[in-house]
């Protein structure tokens, strides 16, 4: 049986980000994923600026042959309604594909990797974690997703929880296509249902687009998905998507109410629950707490206790927590009245919405 110092479950942004930071310090890192990397993972993909600096990548390195597409905008409407765009005047965020991003991630992690492998339920014994007949070590980090087998050994139900559920694909259309096409590479589009509980999205990457929509708690979410299609194709000339839409789900940081920190376990990103509200934003919290997760098992050194790892559940409330909007403990009928206003205003929707400026 191989002894490791670190097992993390779940090869994404979150799980290949912490094996990284843990590598450099010198720990024993295996990572464990079901899928065979590179996988087709849905996500409309884009990542901020500070994601790169804080993952030390080089933007003209790692656009050799992938996509890195600049953002320096957004159209952003209410469903049935005129839409806005907000412009910046420098890059402020980037597409990418999720297939190359997070191959590219864990590869680089320098990591022991085990794929095409799913992790059914982990074992606690002896003041250790054993993952079926091969794998133990005193620590465990659950990247795994909404439906990470780690964060269900902590005791979370996702069946039971109020997730967004979403769906969407990602196709590459003919040049002519995308000739036609009003979208455009640099100014991604965001509608939001009527209901401001989710919204749609067309982004166009390199020669890819991805189109989807996210919904909570995912009423009727084929009709939505179907009937948002049917407006990006009459009313901006969007291509008919080719292929299947896929499906996946994810907490919001405001709903998630899961147990992220036990006896030599930590959950990072999408197992955590730490999606920004809003946006639905899920790559840049998987990242940060991929690193806050490091960190407190290096400082650690060794003493995987409970009270020990606390300092993870500190740091993560320090950091997701301190810039909550008032807007959230709202309830819901009045917060979705001043989110209808702010379609008013472009400025102040640009900085609530996207920027997560104001306390509004």
């Amino acid at each position: 049986m191989r002894r490791d110092d670190v097992l993390i479950v779940g090869g994404g942004p979150a799980g290949a980000t912490c094996a990284w930071a843990l590598g450099r310090a010198g720990v024993a890192v295996t990572v464990i994923d079901k899928a065979r990397f590179p996988r087709d993972k849905v996500c409309a993909g884009w990542i901020t600026p500070a994601v790169l600096t804080e993952l030390e990548i080089d933007p003209e390195d790692y656009r050799r042959g992938r996509v890195l597409q600049a953002i320096s905008g957004f159209r952003v409407g209410l469903m049935g309604e005129a839409a806005v765009d907000l412009a910046y005047a420098e890059t402020v965020s980037y597409g990418i594909r999720r297939c190359e991003f997070d191959d590219y991630l864990l590869r680089r992690s320098g990591a022991r990797l085990i794929c095409g492998e799913a992790v059914r339920a982990p074992r606690r014994e002896a003041g250790a974690w054993t993952l079926g007949a091969d794998l133990r070590a005193p620590m465990l980090v659950g990247a795994g997703g909404h439906a990470c087998p780690v964060a269900r050994a902590l005791g979370a139900h996702p069946a039971g929880e109020i997730a967004v559920l979403a769906r969407e694909i990602e196709f590459r259309p003919s040049a002519a296509a995308l000739a036609d096409c009003a979208v455009r590479a640099e100014r991604p589009e965001l509608y939001f249902c009527r209901d401001l509980a989710g919204y749609g999205w067309c982004f166009r990457k390199g020669d890819f687009l991805n189109v989807g929509l996210g919904h909570s708690p995912g009423h009727d979410l084929a009709r939505r998905v179907d009937d948002f299609v049917a407006f990006l194709l009459r009313e901006r000339g969007v291509p008919a998507p080719d292929g299947r839409f896929h499906g996946h789900a994810y907490l919001l940081r405001e709903q998630s109410r899961r147990e992220c920190v036990g006896d030599g376990v930590l959950l990072v990103g999408d197992a955590a629950g730490l999606a920004y509200p809003g946006s639905g934003e899920g790559i840049r919290p998987a990242v940060e707490s991929g690193l806050l997760a490091a960190r407190v098992i290096i400082e650690a050194d060794g003493d995987y206790g409970g009270e020990r790892l606390q300092a993870y559940r500190a740091r993560l409330r320090a950091r997701f927590e301190a810039g909550s909007a008032i807007a959230e403990y709202l309830p819901a009928g009045i917060r979705a009245w001043l989110a209808r206003r702010l379609f008013r205003h472009p400025r102040l929707l640009r900085e609530i919405l996207l920027d997560r400026k104001s306390v509004v």
